[in-house]
């Protein structure tokens, strides 16, 4: 089996193209934010933490729907002026730590909500959680979702298509092949929170829905992850025009990925 990529080299794997990582990756469907909003997790003036925001994709929908005061951490100093500039752009105090969440200094029940968008699975559950208890003012939120290509229920034939390709190559801990990705684990996820002690599920929720791209958009998507990011940039290089060229003559130039966004909403307990 591959080797699988360490939570320590992930910190600081997605800043390759900063500029083009916020151009390519899909935004979250709007069923996640009405989902927390739904919930009175994220009403006006809530004062939030996000971990692990990278471009921030999902900061500025965040800040939209009233995360004010909003701490963002993000290891990659790479993302660190898009992230820098959100405050430019907005009327939320926005605060960027640039360092790793399990060794940001933070202060005990400072925020409401405590958001992980497609990178919870990059932390050691054992210490995250407790840390992310410990930051959470008593009855506050945490929310973890992803954006997951792929559905269990459905065929995406790109992916057949490409998957002899990409078998080589390491493995994120979002999921091994041939096993339920980490995000869509509800079970494990979910105990996971429960054995702290600390945190009662709210919530689950699922979107399903499918994402368009052209060829070159299949490049620039796929430069994006972080088993590709890590690759020496020849052999890089080569394998992402080999998926366009595949998106180009196998799928006429139209890929669509099958995509599930799952986000999981506990309540710390008082």
């Amino acid at each position: 089996m591959p080797e699988f990529i360490s939570t320590r080299e992930g910190r600081r794997l997605f800043g390759l193209n900063p500029e083009g990582y916020a151009d390519v990756r899909p935004d979250y469907p709007d069923e996640i934010y009405a989902f927390l909003h739904a919930h009175h997790a994220l009403v006006p003036n809530t004062a939030t933490l996000e971990i692990g925001a990278g471009s921030g994709l999902a900061t500025r929908r965040l800040i939209e729907r009233g995360a004010n005061p909003i701490t963002v951490i993000e290891p990659d100093s790479r993302f660190a002026p898009l992230l820098q500039g959100l405050s430019k752009t907005s009327d939320a105090e926005v605060r960027l730590i640039q360092n790793a969440f399990e060794d940001a200094d933070l202060a005990s029940a400072s925020f409401d909500l405590v958001a992980a968008a497609t990178s919870f699975h990059w932390l050691d559950p054992s210490v995250a959680i407790g840390k992310t208890a410990a930051v959470l003012r008593p009855g506050g939120y945490a929310a973890l979702w992803w954006n997951v290509f792929g559905d269990l229920e459905r065929e995406d034939p790109f992916h057949e298509a490409t998957r002899s390709m990409l078998a080589d190559l390491a493995i994120s801990p979002s999921g091994a092949p041939d096993a339920i990705p980490f995000a869509l684990d509800r079970r494990a996820r979910e105990a996971e929170f429960a054995r702290s002690g600390k945190f009662e599920a709210v919530a689950y929720a699922q979107t399903r829905w499918t994402l368009v791209l052209d060829a070159a958009q299949v490049g620039r998507l796929y430069e994006s992850f972080s088993h590709i990011q890590r690759l020496p940039k020849a052999q890089r290089l080569v394998l992402l025009q080999q998926l366009m060229d595949i998106a180009q003559t196998q799928f006429s130039g139209r890929v669509e990925r099958n995509m599930t966004s799952p986000i999981y909403l506990f309540r710390r307990k008082a």
